[in-house]
């Protein structure tokens, strides 16, 4: 929404926006848009009459805002199909969807259409560092979208992606999420079909390979050319030349038609900033997204070197007293391993502890519970925020971390905790997809105490 916002005064308008609880990064990034943003959803907060609001998903019936809008007869759309209507129009869409990656693929794409002085336009759910704000209208006929499965509106209930009919597909996995609005993992894959539906047959669809629900996925139906990535078996993939990633090879394999034999290749070397097997993949779908525009994988290989990551995503806040503080967005077990996995690739034998909060609405629900220990099991302790009411067995399902796992009932006790057991050279990896009750702020300001 933040972006979208951005966007919209980018278009000349005048945008001003409330929500409930506004938190950095886009706070900041608003601040200095100069976009007034009120805190609280007080109608007045609509006054004077707006000409077009735009409703984001989070928002439902019931809430005084939205209540006012229809009462008062205001326009009002979603953030997709304004997007869809205002923006997109005549452009060559490149969309990145699937449930993990999303922000940082589609923010390695935006970076290496920029570095090859397309300028495109973007729209991107996290803060790339690359970029002074996560959307712009850009100068070209190319926009970078990410392309999010989550419901669009209390009065749409289409995922999101299907307002953007992308040109080109990327579709990093597929696993089962988003609880709340999807009874199972086949609801999400019909959504998957209705967007592969809308891609062209002169478009292109990149999926990665060896992923179950992905395969199940396409034997529903594909209409445009499919590249596949990721696994050694698959036409594209990528070979670590350093343990953590850090510097890495991307390899095709060229399939000889007559003797059906595959012969891999190295087509291109990267090194740079990121680290972790899953950001390699990541830059790989964005490598090949952009080929189909034009960019050469030798020259997109070359641009990773200038690419600055995603705050939130990985990234070290600071070392204090020895003791290294970073942050991810890791909500959901697959993507708390690679994150995980990714830093111990980095740090190697020295102390990892992670931090988590089960803040997802999946996660709350226990959907994952039989997979969250197995998820944790990189780290040498673990640091768990245990909701109230959680309704099913925390401690039962993590038991098999033994003693390196501590449950702590609020932010104060973590912090507390990790201060104690903090010791120069440690490793703390702080895992949510919320704001966290300000653990980072308080952790630093602890630890430097």
């Amino acid at each position: 929404m933040g972006g979208l916002a951005r966007l919209a005064q980018q278009l000349g308008h005048r945008v001003t926006g409330t929500d409930q609880n506004v938190y950095p990064p886009m706070s900041d990034e608003l601040a200095r848009a100069g976009i007034a943003v009120h805190q609280g959803y007080e109608p007045d907060r609509l006054d004077p009459r707006p000409d077009l609001v735009i409703i984001g998903n989070a928002l439902a019936r019931g809430n005084p805002c939205v209540e006012y809008v229809l009462a008062q007869k205001l326009p009002y759309t979603s953030g997709p199909q304004w997007l869809a209507q205002n923006v997109l129009p005549g452009r060559t869409v490149l969309a990145v969807a699937g449930t993990h990656g999303k922000t940082t693929t589609a923010s390695i794409l935006a970076w290496l259409l920029h570095d090859a002085g397309l300028n495109p336009g973007f729209l991107i759910g996290g803060a790339p560092e690359n970029f002074e704000y996560s959307a712009t209208l850009g100068d070209s006929g190319y926009f970078v979208v990410e392309a999010d499965e989550y419901d669009t509106a209390f009065f749409d209930k289409r995922s999101k992606f299907i307002h953007y009919r992308p040109d080109i597909l990327v579709i990093n996995n597929l696993e089962y999420d988003h609880a709340d609005i999807f009874a199972g993992i086949e609801e999400i894959q019909r959504q998957f079909h209705h967007l592969l539906r809308t891609v062209p047959g002169n478009g292109q669809v990149i999926v990665r390979d060896g992923n179950a629900h992905i395969n199940a996925l396409l034997d529903m139906g594909t209409w445009s050319p499919l590249t596949r990535f990721g696994e050694a078996s698959a036409a594209w993939h990528t070979v670590p030349n350093t343990a953590d990633y850090a510097e890495f090879q991307v390899i095709h394999a060229d399939q000889d038609a007559s003797a059906q034999e595959i012969d891999p290749r190295e087509v291109g070397k990267v090194r740079w900033s990121l680290f972790g097997r899953h950001n390699a993949d990541n830059a790989l779908a964005a490598l090949l997204a952009a080929q189909h525009v034009g960019i050469p994988i030798t020259q997109g290989c070359a641009s990773l070197s200038g690419f600055n990551s995603v705050k939130r995503r990985l990234q070290l806040l600071a070392t204090v007293n020895g003791i290294s503080v970073y942050d991810d967005f890791a909500h959901h077990p697959t993507a708390i391993k690679a994150a995980l996995q990714a830093l111990r690739g980095r740090i190697g034998g020295q102390p990892l502890i992670a931090v988590l909060e089960l803040r997802s609405n999946t996660m709350k629900a226990g959907i994952h519970k039989h997979t969250l220990a197995g998820a944790l099991n990189e780290a040498d302790l673990v640091c768990v925020l245990e909701p109230p009411g959680l309704g099913w067995d925390l401690h039962a399902s993590l038991r098999s971390l033994g003693d390196r796992l501590c449950l702590l009932p609020d932010v104060a006790a973590i912090v507390e905790h990790l201060q104690q057991i903090g010791k120069p050279g440690a490793h703390i990896l702080i895992m949510s997809n919320g704001g966290f009750d300000r653990i980072y702020q308080r952790l630093l300001e602890r630890l430097s105490d």
